[in-house]
């Protein structure tokens, strides 16, 4: 992954084959990107690469994330719980997601359309962020398939290491396991991932 954000602008997030290539989603999306950085920068904001991607700052606290995928681009709250989002521009990224979060574009048009608004939800995130006040934490019981109770009970070192991982961490694997339909799949995914859980990983991450 990237590690200098300039980057991202000029090469993509560095996370999939089509880095630093014409078909990069960086690349076609390059318009309402520069847009969005124009955007945070003029809030004031500071930037930074986190996770491959520009994550804009204030107050030492994260702000946004920006995206790019091959159907769209996007700008991701943190703490997004705390926003009014009076104009219903935010969404939620997937059905596991607590809270909508995320403005989604299909064009620099729609970057354009959405510009005050960006700047008076930016400008609430950042009094949240002076102020210190966070988005109060939701407790989840995670529902782990049996297969992977079994391999934790019969595997003392996966046990363990899974037990500390973050909360997060543990979550997207109860979400990987569970979206496999068959026990075997599920008990054949547990093999794969467990190199993972050992290094400390989460599902997705490489």
């Amino acid at each position: 992954m990237i590690t200098e954000v300039e980057d991202f602008f000029t090469r993509g997030c560095g996370r999939c084959s089509r880095f630093d290539t014409p078909a990069c989603s960086a690349h076609h999306w390059a318009e309402g990107l520069a847009s969005l950085r124009r955007i945070c920068l003029q809030a004031g904001l500071g930037e930074a690469v986190k996770w491959g991607h520009p994550c804009y700052i204030h107050a030492s606290r994260n702000i946004v994330l920006m995206g790019a995928f091959r159907e769209d681009f996007r700008l991701t709250f943190f703490n997004a719980a705390l926003l009014k989002d009076p104009a219903g521009i935010l969404q939620r990224r997937g059905p596991n997601t607590q809270n909508p979060d995320t403005v989604v574009f299909t064009s620099a048009a729609g970057v354009r359309d959405r510009e005050s608004l960006l700047r008076a939800y930016l400008e609430e995130a950042k009094g949240y962020a002076e102020r210190g006040i966070r988005a109060p934490k939701v407790v989840r019981t995670l529902d782990l398939p049996v297969e992977l109770e079994d391999a934790l009970t019969e595997d003392p070192e996966l046990a363990e290491a899974f037990s500390n991982l973050t909360p997060g961490r543990q979550r997207s694997y109860a979400i990987a396991l569970n979206s496999a339909k068959k026990p075997e799949t599920r008990v054949a995914r547990i093999a794969r991932f467990r190199p993972g859980i050992l290094a400390g990983k989460g599902a997705l991450e490489r």
